[in-house]
């Protein structure tokens, strides 16, 4: 079984994410290949015109998009011009029609395309995998040898359903095996929808349980996905409402999620708290503001109650913190 050589986080398309993606070192940018959950009206271009991705490559999933609406391919032309490839995702619930335009995106550039299965919602057992994974490729005209397997465990929500989903992927990490796939990777999420409920003023830790179902599986040829500092649950339709500054910030086996109030009432001085708080405590890192570029923006707010940013800020900082914690934890290269 091969290892995908790259790191997937499954983000959003919003303005947070992508300014972090923005903001990627040089290194970073080699061992990234984000995929975009798009959105049910498709809409992604103005963010990429916007804040440019420093990545060669965007895996983009309309699985959430209509299919009467623009397909795979004007996208991928579009963001040709824009000096990127669009790497297709396919879904098992996708009609033939859109499958082949998948494998047409996919052909454009030659990067092949990324198959993402849900076990426990896509097939239950090795005969309807093979039944699911036969028609995609069929119908998009591709080898395995052309396509990254993601097996998709979505949500790890607790220590006992961890335990369940580890035996679930070792269970489709056999039946994946008998096919010579382009490389297999793991995804989960272990982040809670909600995190309004979480106490404030004071860091709370939370299991990355996600991270630990990859690495109990011990298999040196599994590439690494995941949902970012995101939840796998995604809320639609949910009212806005303004948040008290909050970080999820990354370590080896947990999240520290920060929500601060204190400092009465204006962000700025709530910001500034909440960063000088961090930058002091036994999860910043040895090399500080120099780890990602989300440190150092972190950083710069412990320094001046100036700029406190908006959600879009908090999750674009930890989102670049996440992404440089996982690549430098992962085998170089792998």
């Amino acid at each position: 079984m091969k290892r995908d050589r790259v790191y997937h986080p499954i983000l959003r398309p919003r303005r947070g994410e992508f300014t972090a993606l923005a903001h990627l070192s040089a290194h970073e940018s080699e061992r990234i290949v984000p995929i975009v959950e798009l959105e049910p009206d498709g809409v992604v271009l103005p963010l990429v015109r916007e804040l440019r991705p420093r990545v060669r490559a965007l895996a983009v999933d309309f699985g959430d998009v209509p299919e009467q609406t623009a397909g795979p391919e004007p996208l991928a032309e579009r963001l040709s011009g824009l000096g990127l490839a669009m790497i297709p995702v396919m879904r098992p619930h996708e009609s033939s029609l859109r499958l082949a335009g998948h494998g047409r995106a996919a052909r454009l550039h030659q990067r092949g395309a990324v198959l993402r299965l849900r076990p426990h919602a896509d097939a239950g057992n090795p005969v309807e995998a093979d039944a699911v994974a036969g028609r995609l490729l069929r119908a998009a005209a591709l080898d395995p040898g052309e396509v990254d397997l993601l097996i998709d465990l979505a949500e790890t929500a607790c220590l006992a359903h961890a335990t369940a989903v580890e035996d679930r992927a070792r269970r489709v990490l056999r039946w994946a095996r008998e096919t010579p796939w382009r490389s297999v990777s793991v995804a989960s999420g272990a982040m809670p929808p909600d995190l309004d409920g979480l106490p404030t003023d004071r860091p709370v830790a939370l299991g990355r349980l996600d991270a630990r179902v990859w690495e109990r599986l011990g298999d040196p040829g599994l590439g690494y996905a995941d949902y970012g500092v995101t939840s796998p649950v995604r809320r639609r339709g949910v009212r806005h409402h303004r948040q008290l500054p909050t970080l999820r910030y990354t370590t080896a086996t947990q999240w520290w999620i920060y929500r601060w109030a204190r400092r009465g009432g204006r962000s700025d001085d709530r910001c500034h708290d909440l960063c000088r708080t961090l930058v002091s405590s036994p999860q910043w890192p040895s090399t500080g503001a120099r780890f990602s570029w989300g440190d150092a923006e972190i950083a710069r707010r412990a320094r001046t109650a100036r700029g406190a940013g908006s959600s879009a800020s908090w999750i674009a900082w930890g989102t670049s913190h996440h992404i440089a914690h996982v690549l430098h934890t992962l085998p170089d290269g792998g």
